[in-house]
């Protein structure tokens, strides 16, 4: 038998031989010792270094790995921060992220302030404290920005365009791109021009030789999409089978949601316009919808008098909203859990808490402006019956999480605060009368047959968009006077001020009732509003919807008017801005 299956495995263990010379430390090669070790050893070894040489040698190896494994290091610190952060207690953590705030908002003050050139510490100081104040605010919920007296409102530039569709019923905006809805069942994806100084960007440092190109001003279609009626009894069809009336994008630019007379709420990807989820909940046609700010939750209103809740990430209904006494015409919502709606006959405007499962209910149809009395006056030269009564409120738009404004088929205005059940102001006729009928209009062609005493008086023209940008003191309105009028909020926030007109100049003292040049032919059905450049350094863009008949139905039609969309590009003063931070300079500076 072989020995190995004999001898104990102890035994069976090579032994290597005691170490006599103490390792010596590995040192890195450079590419050349690499290349030459690969070839082959051609020379003999040369003779050992001396200690400093091997220093040396040591160093520059070390810094060839430093650049080397850069990347790599960043990477390692980025993972290394958590793991330093993970034993901090909760008053740490809020430090830290104060001071990371607290640099980031200091740089973003900084490049604004750069543009007007001053360095004084106590501006920088003043401007610091207040965009901290605006953020606290905006987290509250609470009006914080004073944003009408810095644009210029009359030298608003228009952009009229129109294409062959029907009427346009409503309009979203996520920048740069824009989303119509029209009657004929459309809906298209636009993309709008930037500002001229930022399209054609130089990009030599050379001077150019040749005049830049004229800017574009009509914006761009990118992609459509149309309803499709034969597929109304396919029930894994997941687009519309009927004309969509209402349309909203969501904040960051990923969803798109439509809904429509088929009594759908189509969920579509806004990059291209395909159908991800179509939900059904609704029984009746969808009027509204509104996105919860910075998230993806949104609230629908409908003829069936509910508002629903629904949350896009999960793709999921979540709850229904039972109030309202007849059908809803319009909904809103900014950050908070909550929404404001209003009914169109049953007159009330109101103002749901989600996580509280309660309401609060504002009831219209008062004196506002429609009764002579004591209180409200009417002025003088109105004809009585001229001074219609509320029938109907239409439109509802909220400034914060506590005041918002409504808008009714008599052309009042009013403002709301939900620390009140009346209404805080009223503005009454806000976009003036119709014109009177004339005797040939109402005889049928006959005149000399028609008594001129039965001509009826001028109605008022009824509110039919109504936007406002979101924790500022700016509230627009259209209807079919050919305009969009502009207000604010007062500073003691209980009063609604005339501000103008887009791209008209306008006294003061006008009460709406003049004619205005018609810039927004037609009906505008629709608004939307946002903020060019930085916190909107670079003015305001207004994108007003208009068409022939209004949103919902034709019991207004207007022959002259056209189908399409006006953009206002609303610049800034910025010659008022610069005096402004003059005189605070100055005054700080005295102080």
């Amino acid at each position: 038998m072989s020995s190995f299956f004999t001898t104990p495995g102890a035994q069976k263990k090579r032994k290597r031989p005691a170490a006599t010379e103490v390792p010596k430390k590995r040192l890195a090669t450079t590419k050349s010792s690499s290349k030459s070790a690969t070839r082959g050893p051609t020379k003999p070894t040369a003779a050992p270094k001396k200690k400093k040489d091997i220093e040396r040698d040591e160093d520059i190896s070390g810094s060839e790995l430093d650049t080397e494994n850069e990347d790599d290091d960043i990477v390692s610190r980025s993972g290394s921060d958590d793991s330093d952060n993970e034993g901090e207690t909760a008053a740490e953590k809020r430090l830290r992220l104060a001071q990371r705030y607290l640099e980031k908002t200091r740089k973003e003050v900084d490049e604004l302030q750069d543009e007007y050139a001053f360095d004084a510490e106590e501006i920088d100081r003043d401007l610091l404290a207040e965009r901290l104040q605006e953020d606290a605010a905006e987290t509250k919920g609470k009006v914080y920005r004073k944003l009408a007296p810095e644009l210029d409102f009359p030298h608003a530039d228009p952009i009229q365009f129109r294409w062959n569709s029907g009427t346009v019923t409503s309009v979203s905006v996520c920048p740069p791109y824009a989303y119509t809805t029209t009657k004929d069942g459309y809906l298209t994806k636009w993309k709008l021009q930037d500002l001229p100084k930022n399209q054609w960007p130089q990009t030599t440092r050379k001077k150019p030789k040749k005049p830049p190109a004229p800017p574009k001003r009509r914006p761009e279609r990118i992609a459509f999409v149309k309803s499709q009626p034969l597929k109304a009894k396919d029930k894994t069809f997941q687009g519309h089978t009927a004309a969509p009336i209402t349309v909203k994008a969501s904040q960051d630019g990923k969803f798109v949601v439509t809904g429509g007379l088929d009594r759908k709420l189509v969920v579509y990807d806004a990059e291209t316009l395909k159908p991800i989820r179509a939900f059904t909940q609704h029984r009746d046609a969808v009027t509204g919808i509104a996105f919860r700010r910075g998230t993806n939750q949104i609230f629908s209103c409908s003829k069936d008098r509910t508002v629903k809740v629904f949350s896009l990430n999960e793709l999921a209904y979540v709850e229904t909203l039972f109030g309202h006494q007849d059908e809803i015409m319009d909904v809103d919502a900014l950050g908070q859990e909550r929404c404001v709606s209003v009914g169109a006959r049953d007159r009330t405007a109101r103002y749901w808490k989600v996580p509280e499962e309660s309401q609060l209910v504002f009831r219209g149809g008062g004196e506002g402006g429609s009764t002579n009395t004591k209180k409200h006056k009417l002025p003088a030269g109105l004809n009585p019956a001229s001074a219609a009564h509320e029938g109907s409120m239409d439109r509802v738009a909220m400034l914060d999480d506590e005041i918002f404004v409504t808008g009714s088929d008599n052309g009042d205005l009013a403002l709301w605060s939900i620390q009140r059940k009346k209404a805080l102001h009223v503005v009454a006729r806000a976009h003036g009368l119709d014109p009177a009928l004339t005797p040939r209009e109402l005889s049928g062609g006959n005149p000399e047959d028609f008594n001129p005493k039965d001509i009826p008086a001028p109605q008022p023209r009824g509110i039919t968009a109504l936007r406002t940008v979101p924790y500022s003191d700016l509230i627009f309105s259209g209807s079919w006077d050919g305009s969009v009028r502009v207000w604010r909020l007062s500073d003691d926030k209980k009063k609604i001020e005339r501000v103008g007109v887009l791209g008209q100049p306008m006294d003061s003292e006008d009460s709406g009732d003049k004619e205005e040049k018609s810039l927004a032919r037609g009906i505008v059905n629709d608004l939307a509003v946002f903020e060019r450049g930085e916190r909107g350094k670079d003015g305001l863009c207004v994108v007003a919807v208009t068409g022939k008949e209004m949103r919902l139905g034709r019991w207004k039609y207007m022959k002259e008017g056209r189908c399409g969309l006006v953009v206002y590009e609303v610049p800034k003063n910025v010659v008022d801005k610069k005096k402004e931070v003059e005189t605070n300079g100055h005054a700080s500076g005295e102080e």
